[in-house]
């Protein structure tokens, strides 16, 4: 039985590969049950690399990753059938089907017809616009809406713990601070445990536990985010503020 401190995922010298170049160095990390850690860094220092990695879409070169005690299967369905599911940077929601199709489409595991209402009764609670618009195509919709939809899409696989890339990138800020209290509550209200990779470090630091920084592809500090976001060094390359 999982137990609140329990260690959920740990990704151990893990090494990721493209062609020729090394994209994550002996990444070390690990995500305890119940809390929300955070990945920051630059363009191109290998975060969304680190989830695609997790999430099964993209293979390593070496290192492991265990999920619940368990090695985590290399294939992307796989993942999802053990509890891990990826929303992914920049929405990818499938434009000319309706709200609902895409909804649907995250429950493609799941083969209780009863579970999948249930689940889809609940992201319809969370995203009400989304049951106010269930048969609006998806293309239709604004970007915030598009974001409540491929999140709403992952949790219709009812996952255990969820991969969240870049989830404020392209949104205005008010939509931004919406989809911040999103994660706040899908971890306070149902417990998921939450890894989430964000450029909006200062928002980002504020309401995780913990949070790693990753440049070149490895992993330079780590710690509560609290002190992160107090940290000169953090404050000096992330955050804007002079020394």
């Amino acid at each position: 039985m999982d137990r609140p401190g329990d260690s959920y995922l740990e990704v151990d010298k893990l090494d990721v590969c493209y062609g020729g170049i090394q994209a994550l160095t002996g990444v070390d990390l690990h995500v305890d049950l119940g809390e929300i850690v955070a990945v920051i860094g630059a363009n191109g220092a290998g975060k969304s690399t680190l989830l695609r990695t997790i999430a099964g879409v993209k293979g390593c070169a070496r290192g492991q990753i265990r999920f619940r005690g368990s090695v985590l299967p290399r294939q992307s369905h796989q993942v999802v059938r053990k509890g891990v599911t990826l929303v992914p940077e920049g929405r990818r929601i499938f434009a000319t089907l309706s709200v609902r199709e895409n909804l649907m489409l995250g429950a493609y595991s799941q083969s209780d017809r009863g579970r999948v209402e249930q689940s889809l009764d609940r992201v319809f609670s969370l995203f009400p616009v989304l049951r106010e618009r269930h048969r609006q195509v998806g293309g239709t919709l604004s970007g915030g809406e598009q974001q409540m939809l491929a999140i709403g899409r992952a949790l219709m696989s009812e996952p255990r713990m969820l991969l969240l890339d870049e989830p404020s990138l392209g949104l205005a800020p008010m939509i931004v601070d919406r989809v911040f209290d999103t994660v706040i509550r899908l971890n306070e209200e149902t417990g998921l445990t939450i890894l989430l990779v964000e450029q909006n470090a200062a928002m980002t630091l504020e309401i995780c536990d913990r949070a790693y920084v990753l440049e070149t592809g490895k992993v330079t500090l780590e710690g509560p985010g609290f002190e992160l976001l107090h940290d000169p060094r953090v404050q000096a390359s992330y955050l804007g503020v002079s020394a």
